[in-house]
């Protein structure tokens, strides 16, 4: 599959699943605009992608913590396109720790409006442009956290509780932006290995019934999905966890 005539944005890309998603969608030929609460580790995965000869890529900073931030970061990106035609919100803040009185108050209201709040507000602003695209899709990376009854994680009673309302956001955007055409696909790993896409392993890493679910299926589920005809709106993607 190849993405050439598609407009990118993916939140927490700096680092992890999110550098991962934009080194493999740029790859594609995406154009891809980034961004990561700090600007310079988004700009690091821009001049990665960039090295690789790849020009249609953009880095901005952008904390989801903050409504001023995510606000700026649509507003800018509008500045250099009219449409997106795929955003992804990957970015959410993981909390260790499974004693509720193991966190500061301040980490706990952090990590609840950075996945929560902050998936919200992404959505919102940039659903204008989402609109104006011909083939809208929202990608949510939520966790098996935000399945009802899952309690294999170590992650903290906070994080749950930010997965568990990323869930119930998808969900409801799924049914009232289906009339509009946007596409609401939400996938929902266990904890999974994330080889870096620049080196051998990422080929090498065990992908067979016995193993550990790795970023590359993810990257694939989310082209899937993102191919499929319009009349198709795969809404979720759910995994058994070894």
């Amino acid at each position: 599959m190849r993405l050439d005539d598609r407009r990118v944005v993916i939140t927490a890309a700096g680092r992890d699943f999110g550098r991962t998603l934009a080194l493999r969608l740029a790859d594609l030929g995406a154009e891809v605009f980034l961004s990561a609460r700090r600007l310079d580790a988004a700009e690091r995965v821009r001049d990665e992608i960039l090295g690789r000869g790849h020009e249609r890529v953009h880095a901005f900073a952008c904390d989801l913590t903050d409504a001023a931030s995510i606000r700026a970061f649509a507003s800018a990106v509008a500045r250099h396109t009219d449409r997106v035609d795929l955003l992804v919100n990957n970015g959410s803040r993981y909390l260790d720790g499974p004693d509720l009185l193991s966190a500061t108050d301040e980490d706990i209201a952090d990590t609840i409006a950075s996945g929560a709040t902050g998936t919200v507000l992404t959505v919102k602003n940039f659903l204008p442009l989402l609109l104006t695209s011909a083939q809208p899709d929202i990608v949510t990376m939520v966790s098996a956290c935000g399945t009802a009854g899952h309690q294999r994680s170590d992650a903290h009673d906070s994080f749950y509780a930010a997965k568990s309302a990323q869930a119930g956001f998808a969900e409801i955007l799924s049914k009232r932006l289906r009339p509009q055409g946007v596409r609401v696909i939400s996938l929902y790993p266990p904890d999974f290995d994330n080889p870096d896409p620049l080196s051998g392993d990422w080929e090498s890493t065990p992908r067979g019934p016995g193993s550990t679910l790795t970023a590359h299926s993810l990257v694939e589920c989310v082209l899937f999905a993102v191919a499929q005809p319009r009349d198709c709106f795969i809404k979720s993607f759910h995994f058994e966890q070894a």
